[in-house]
Protein backbone atom coordinates (compact mmCIF):
# COMPACT_ATOMS: atom_id res chain seq x y z
CA UNK A 1 0.00 0.00 0.00
CA UNK A 2 2.11 2.76 -1.50
CA UNK A 3 -0.06 5.60 -2.93
CA UNK A 4 0.81 9.18 -2.49
CA UNK A 5 -2.64 9.92 -1.13
CA UNK A 6 -3.80 10.23 2.04
CA UNK A 7 -0.41 9.50 3.26
CA UNK A 8 -0.42 8.09 7.19
CA UNK A 9 3.70 7.27 6.97
CA UNK A 10 6.59 9.93 6.03
CA UNK A 11 9.88 7.93 5.37
CA UNK A 12 13.22 10.58 5.58
CA UNK A 13 16.13 9.55 3.96
CA UNK A 14 19.38 12.10 4.57
CA UNK A 15 21.85 11.13 2.09
CA UNK A 16 25.38 12.16 2.91
CA UNK A 17 29.01 10.85 2.71
CA UNK A 18 28.41 7.63 4.61
CA UNK A 19 26.05 5.53 2.12
CA UNK A 20 24.84 1.58 1.33
CA UNK A 21 23.59 0.44 -2.31
CA UNK A 22 19.81 2.49 -2.32
CA UNK A 23 18.80 -0.76 -4.11
CA UNK A 24 19.47 -2.86 -1.95
CA UNK A 25 18.78 -0.63 1.37
CA UNK A 26 15.39 0.52 -0.02
CA UNK A 27 14.54 -3.01 -1.03
CA UNK A 28 14.82 -4.60 3.17
CA UNK A 29 12.89 -0.94 4.18
CA UNK A 30 9.93 -1.67 1.87
CA UNK A 31 9.74 -5.07 3.22
CA UNK A 32 9.19 -3.57 6.88
CA UNK A 33 7.17 -0.45 5.58
CA UNK A 34 4.72 -2.71 3.11
CA UNK A 35 4.16 -5.50 7.02
CA UNK A 36 2.63 -1.98 8.02
CA UNK A 37 0.13 -2.05 6.27
CA UNK A 38 -0.47 1.75 5.53
CA UNK A 39 0.17 4.22 3.04
CA UNK A 40 3.37 5.42 3.19
CA UNK A 41 6.16 7.81 1.01
CA UNK A 42 10.27 7.78 1.00
CA UNK A 43 11.44 10.48 0.60
CA UNK A 44 15.78 10.94 0.13
CA UNK A 45 16.96 13.95 0.84
CA UNK A 46 20.57 14.09 -1.09
CA UNK A 47 22.99 16.47 1.25
CA UNK A 48 24.49 17.62 -1.94
CA UNK A 49 25.72 16.73 -5.32
CA UNK A 50 26.53 12.64 -4.94
CA UNK A 51 26.72 11.78 -8.70
CA UNK A 52 28.03 8.25 -7.61
CA UNK A 53 24.74 7.33 -6.30
CA UNK A 54 22.58 9.98 -8.57
CA UNK A 55 21.23 6.96 -11.27
CA UNK A 56 20.11 4.12 -8.51
CA UNK A 57 18.13 6.86 -6.95
CA UNK A 58 16.30 8.24 -10.05
CA UNK A 59 15.98 4.09 -10.98
CA UNK A 60 14.00 4.23 -7.66
CA UNK A 61 12.25 6.81 -8.56
CA UNK A 62 11.21 5.41 -11.75
CA UNK A 63 10.27 2.30 -10.50
CA UNK A 64 8.63 3.11 -7.17
CA UNK A 65 5.94 5.72 -7.16
CA UNK A 66 6.06 6.63 -3.29
CA UNK A 67 9.83 7.41 -3.85
CA UNK A 68 10.42 11.24 -3.80
CA UNK A 69 13.76 12.78 -4.58
CA UNK A 70 15.38 16.01 -2.84
CA UNK A 71 18.66 17.43 -4.01
CA UNK A 72 20.32 20.19 -1.81
CA UNK A 73 22.47 22.50 -3.69
CA UNK A 74 25.70 21.76 -1.90
CA UNK A 75 26.53 19.65 1.86
CA UNK A 76 24.49 20.80 4.57
CA UNK A 77 24.47 18.51 7.10
CA UNK A 78 22.18 15.97 8.36
CA UNK A 79 19.83 17.81 10.55
CA UNK A 80 19.05 19.94 7.49
CA UNK A 81 18.46 17.41 5.32
CA UNK A 82 15.88 15.91 7.50
CA UNK A 83 13.98 19.23 8.17
CA UNK A 84 14.18 19.61 4.07
CA UNK A 85 12.67 16.15 4.13
CA UNK A 86 10.21 17.26 6.67
CA UNK A 87 9.03 20.17 4.72
CA UNK A 88 7.88 17.73 1.54
CA UNK A 89 6.31 15.28 3.97
CA UNK A 90 2.59 14.49 3.94
CA UNK A 91 2.54 11.86 6.91
CA UNK A 92 1.16 12.09 10.18
CA UNK A 93 4.05 9.79 11.38
CA UNK A 94 7.59 10.75 10.48
CA UNK A 95 9.90 7.67 10.10
CA UNK A 96 13.79 8.90 10.24
CA UNK A 97 16.15 6.04 8.50
CA UNK A 98 19.76 5.80 8.03
CA UNK A 99 21.22 5.64 4.30
CA UNK A 100 23.03 2.91 5.23
CA UNK A 101 22.26 -0.19 7.00
CA UNK A 102 22.07 -0.16 10.48
CA UNK A 103 18.74 -1.77 11.77
CA UNK A 104 16.61 -4.70 10.27
CA UNK A 105 14.25 -3.23 8.27
CA UNK A 106 11.76 -6.09 9.82
CA UNK A 107 11.91 -4.00 13.00
CA UNK A 108 10.77 -0.89 11.34
CA UNK A 109 7.07 -1.71 12.89
CA UNK A 110 8.54 -1.50 16.19
CA UNK A 111 9.24 1.50 16.11
CA UNK A 112 5.85 3.00 14.68
CA UNK A 113 3.92 0.58 16.83
CA UNK A 114 5.63 2.36 20.09
CA UNK A 115 4.25 5.86 19.15
CA UNK A 116 0.76 4.60 20.54
CA UNK A 117 2.21 5.03 23.89
CA UNK A 118 4.74 8.07 22.91
CA UNK A 119 5.67 11.05 20.50
CA UNK A 120 9.20 9.77 19.81
CA UNK A 121 10.78 6.44 19.52
CA UNK A 122 13.92 5.91 18.76
CA UNK A 123 16.16 2.65 18.03
CA UNK A 124 18.28 0.62 20.42
CA UNK A 125 20.33 -1.63 18.36
CA UNK A 126 20.41 -4.75 20.80
CA UNK A 127 22.49 -6.53 20.90
CA UNK A 128 25.53 -4.37 19.60
CA UNK A 129 28.26 -5.52 17.28
CA UNK A 130 31.43 -3.96 17.68
CA UNK A 131 34.85 -4.59 19.87
CA UNK A 132 35.55 -3.41 23.31
CA UNK A 133 37.27 -0.08 21.95
CA UNK A 134 33.85 0.74 20.19
CA UNK A 135 31.67 0.11 22.88
CA UNK A 136 34.14 1.95 25.65
CA UNK A 137 33.86 4.75 23.52
CA UNK A 138 30.22 4.56 23.11
CA UNK A 139 29.63 4.00 26.89
CA UNK A 140 31.24 7.22 27.93
CA UNK A 141 30.02 9.21 25.16
CA UNK A 142 26.38 8.36 26.54
CA UNK A 143 27.18 8.24 30.36
CA UNK A 144 29.09 11.65 29.76
CA UNK A 145 25.29 12.95 28.22
CA UNK A 146 23.70 11.66 30.89
CA UNK A 147 25.58 13.41 33.11
CA UNK A 148 25.32 16.87 31.75
CA UNK A 149 21.37 16.70 30.78
CA UNK A 150 19.83 14.51 33.68
CA UNK A 151 18.86 12.06 30.84
CA UNK A 152 19.76 8.42 30.13
CA UNK A 153 19.73 7.61 26.33
CA UNK A 154 21.16 4.15 25.10
CA UNK A 155 21.85 4.45 21.38
CA UNK A 156 21.70 8.31 20.33
CA UNK A 157 23.77 6.99 17.58
CA UNK A 158 21.23 5.19 15.93
CA UNK A 159 19.03 7.02 13.16
CA UNK A 160 16.08 5.23 13.22
CA UNK A 161 13.68 6.96 14.91
CA UNK A 162 9.53 7.13 14.78
CA UNK A 163 7.93 10.50 15.54
CA UNK A 164 4.84 11.78 15.67
CA UNK A 165 4.36 14.99 13.26
CA UNK A 166 4.35 17.54 16.50
CA UNK A 167 7.57 16.89 17.36
CA UNK A 168 9.24 18.43 14.23
CA UNK A 169 6.81 21.25 13.85
CA UNK A 170 8.17 22.48 17.50
CA UNK A 171 11.73 21.56 16.96
CA UNK A 172 14.47 23.00 14.05
CA UNK A 173 16.86 21.19 13.75
CA UNK A 174 20.63 22.53 12.61
CA UNK A 175 23.88 21.44 12.64
CA UNK A 176 24.55 18.35 14.14
CA UNK A 177 21.66 18.48 16.52
CA UNK A 178 19.91 15.20 14.82
CA UNK A 179 22.16 12.97 17.11
CA UNK A 180 20.48 15.03 19.83
CA UNK A 181 16.94 15.12 18.81
CA UNK A 182 15.66 13.06 21.68
CA UNK A 183 17.21 15.28 24.24
CA UNK A 184 15.82 18.13 22.36
CA UNK A 185 12.03 16.75 22.44
CA UNK A 186 12.43 15.31 26.21
CA UNK A 187 12.94 19.29 26.87
CA UNK A 188 10.41 20.76 24.83
CA UNK A 189 7.61 18.41 27.02
CA UNK A 190 7.48 15.08 24.56
CA UNK A 191 7.32 11.47 25.92
CA UNK A 192 10.55 9.63 24.38
CA UNK A 193 10.69 5.92 24.68
CA UNK A 194 13.62 3.26 23.72
CA UNK A 195 12.97 0.36 21.32
CA UNK A 196 15.23 -2.25 20.97
CA UNK A 197 15.87 -3.33 17.69
CA UNK A 198 17.83 -5.87 15.45
CA UNK A 199 21.00 -4.52 14.11
CA UNK A 200 20.88 -4.95 10.55
CA UNK A 201 23.54 -7.77 9.94
CA UNK A 202 25.18 -5.41 7.17
CA UNK A 203 25.62 -2.96 9.57
CA UNK A 204 29.79 -3.39 9.88
CA UNK A 205 31.41 -0.34 10.49
CA UNK A 206 35.37 -0.52 10.84
CA UNK A 207 36.03 2.79 10.15
CA UNK A 208 37.79 4.92 12.99
CA UNK A 209 37.04 8.60 14.17
CA UNK A 210 40.10 11.55 13.57
CA UNK A 211 40.71 13.50 16.47
CA UNK A 212 38.30 16.27 14.62
CA UNK A 213 35.96 14.40 15.20
CA UNK A 214 35.91 13.76 18.75
CA UNK A 215 36.31 17.76 19.19
CA UNK A 216 33.37 18.16 17.23
CA UNK A 217 31.21 16.01 19.45
CA UNK A 218 32.17 17.20 22.02
CA UNK A 219 31.66 20.87 21.26
CA UNK A 220 27.81 19.56 20.39
CA UNK A 221 27.39 17.56 23.90
CA UNK A 222 28.33 21.61 25.02
CA UNK A 223 25.88 23.12 22.59
CA UNK A 224 23.24 20.58 23.66
CA UNK A 225 24.08 20.88 27.41
CA UNK A 226 23.13 24.69 27.28
CA UNK A 227 20.50 24.25 25.21
CA UNK A 228 18.52 22.03 27.67
CA UNK A 229 19.66 23.24 30.65
CA UNK A 230 19.84 27.16 29.87
CA UNK A 231 17.78 28.47 27.24
CA UNK A 232 15.24 29.67 28.98
CA UNK A 233 17.08 31.07 31.75
CA UNK A 234 20.65 32.21 30.33
CA UNK A 235 21.41 34.57 33.54
CA UNK A 236 21.81 30.99 35.37
CA UNK A 237 24.45 29.84 33.55
CA UNK A 238 26.38 33.17 32.57
CA UNK A 239 25.35 34.52 36.28
CA UNK A 240 27.12 31.51 37.66
CA UNK A 241 30.52 31.36 35.60
CA UNK A 242 30.14 35.25 35.62
CA UNK A 243 30.15 35.51 39.89
CA UNK A 244 32.64 32.69 40.02
CA UNK A 245 35.15 34.75 38.10
CA UNK A 246 34.48 37.43 39.63
CA UNK A 247 34.83 36.43 43.08
CA UNK A 248 38.46 35.09 42.11
CA UNK A 249 39.63 38.21 41.03
CA UNK A 250 37.80 39.65 43.83
CA UNK A 251 39.65 37.66 46.23
CA UNK A 252 43.45 38.06 44.66
CA UNK A 253 42.95 42.03 44.23
CA UNK A 254 42.13 41.77 47.50
CA UNK A 255 44.92 39.75 49.07
CA UNK A 256 47.66 42.08 47.16
CA UNK A 257 45.84 44.97 48.09
CA UNK A 258 46.05 43.74 51.39
CA UNK A 259 50.11 42.91 50.90
CA UNK A 260 50.24 46.78 49.65
CA UNK A 261 48.78 48.45 52.91
CA UNK A 262 50.22 46.33 55.68
CA UNK A 263 53.26 44.97 54.23
CA UNK A 264 53.91 47.73 51.46
CA UNK A 265 54.54 45.29 48.68
CA UNK A 266 54.51 47.52 45.30
CA UNK A 267 51.55 46.55 43.34
CA UNK A 268 53.60 47.30 40.07
CA UNK A 269 55.65 45.00 37.94
CA UNK A 270 53.19 42.05 39.32
CA UNK A 271 50.97 39.80 36.66
CA UNK A 272 48.69 38.41 38.98
CA UNK A 273 47.60 42.31 39.76
CA UNK A 274 46.47 42.71 36.34
CA UNK A 275 45.31 38.76 35.75
CA UNK A 276 42.86 39.57 38.79
CA UNK A 277 41.47 42.94 37.02
CA UNK A 278 40.93 41.00 34.26
CA UNK A 279 38.96 38.61 35.95
CA UNK A 280 36.92 41.18 37.86
CA UNK A 281 36.35 43.09 34.52
CA UNK A 282 35.15 39.08 32.45
CA UNK A 283 33.16 38.38 35.54
CA UNK A 284 31.11 41.41 35.36
CA UNK A 285 30.85 40.78 31.57
CA UNK A 286 29.48 37.40 31.89
CA UNK A 287 27.00 39.14 34.05
CA UNK A 288 25.88 41.50 32.04
CA UNK A 289 25.91 38.65 28.98
CA UNK A 290 23.39 36.96 31.31
CA UNK A 291 20.62 39.81 31.92
CA UNK A 292 21.05 40.94 28.17
CA UNK A 293 20.00 37.00 27.34
CA UNK A 294 17.66 37.32 30.08
CA UNK A 295 15.99 40.36 28.59
CA UNK A 296 15.89 38.97 25.41
CA UNK A 297 13.83 36.18 26.51
CA UNK A 298 11.84 37.96 28.67
CA UNK A 299 10.97 40.27 25.16
CA UNK A 300 10.14 37.14 23.32
CA UNK A 301 8.20 35.17 26.08
CA UNK A 302 5.44 35.25 24.19
CA UNK A 303 6.29 34.12 21.05
CA UNK A 304 8.04 30.82 22.77
CA UNK A 305 6.36 27.74 23.24
CA UNK A 306 8.77 25.40 25.43
CA UNK A 307 5.92 23.29 26.53
CA UNK A 308 3.09 20.40 25.50
CA UNK A 309 -0.48 20.08 26.67
CA UNK A 310 -1.07 16.29 27.41
CA UNK A 311 -4.84 16.48 28.10
CA UNK A 312 -7.37 19.11 28.84
CA UNK A 313 -10.48 17.57 30.97
CA UNK A 314 -13.65 19.12 31.40
CA UNK A 315 -16.74 17.92 33.13
CA UNK A 316 -19.75 19.22 32.31
CA UNK A 317 -21.57 21.77 35.08
CA UNK A 318 -24.15 20.61 37.23
CA UNK A 319 -27.11 22.91 35.96
CA UNK A 320 -25.97 21.05 32.66
CA UNK A 321 -26.49 17.51 34.34
CA UNK A 322 -29.64 18.27 35.88
CA UNK A 323 -30.74 19.47 32.39
CA UNK A 324 -30.20 16.23 30.55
Amino acid sequence: MNGRENVAISVLIPIGGRHSDPAQLYADYRAGLEALGVPYECIFVVDGPRPDIAEPLLELARRYPEVKLVGLSRPFGEATAIMVGFQQAQGRVLLTLPAYFQIDGAEIGKLVAQLESCDLAIGYRYPRAGGWMERARRGLFHRLVAAITGVRFNDLGCGARAMKREVLEEIALYGDQHRFLPLLADRQGFRVGEVRVKQSKSDRFEGSYRAREYAHRALDIFTVFFLVRFTRKPLRFFGMMGVITFSIGAILTLIMVVQRLVFMSPLAGRPAFLLSSLLVVLGLQLIALGLLGELIIFTHSRERKDYQIAEVVQFPAPERLEQR
